[in-house]
């Protein structure tokens, strides 16, 4: 089998590679620790550097996707 084969779109292969690394990265404890870090760069001198460069990604963004809004019902 070739290893660079084109699965085309909905490349399964990688989907799994993905979902595997997430779920590592979850269960790995690492999110909680780089959001209090994020949180803590906010709070300090890094604060003026990562919100011009928040600034100039949402400028060539074309708006934030509606669906993160969307109420869910449970």
């Amino acid at each position: 089998m070739d290893k660079w084969k084109n699965q085309g779109e909905g490349d399964k292969e990688s989907a799994r590679k993905y979902n595997q690394a997430a779920t590592a990265h979850a269960r790995s404890g690492k999110s909680e620790k780089a959001a209090k870090d994020a949180e803590k760069a906010l709070e300090g001198r890094e604060r003026d550097a990562l919100m011009a460069a928040e600034k100039a990604g949402k400028a060539r963004s074309k708006g934030e996707d509606p669906q993160l809004r969307k109420k869910v019902k449970h």
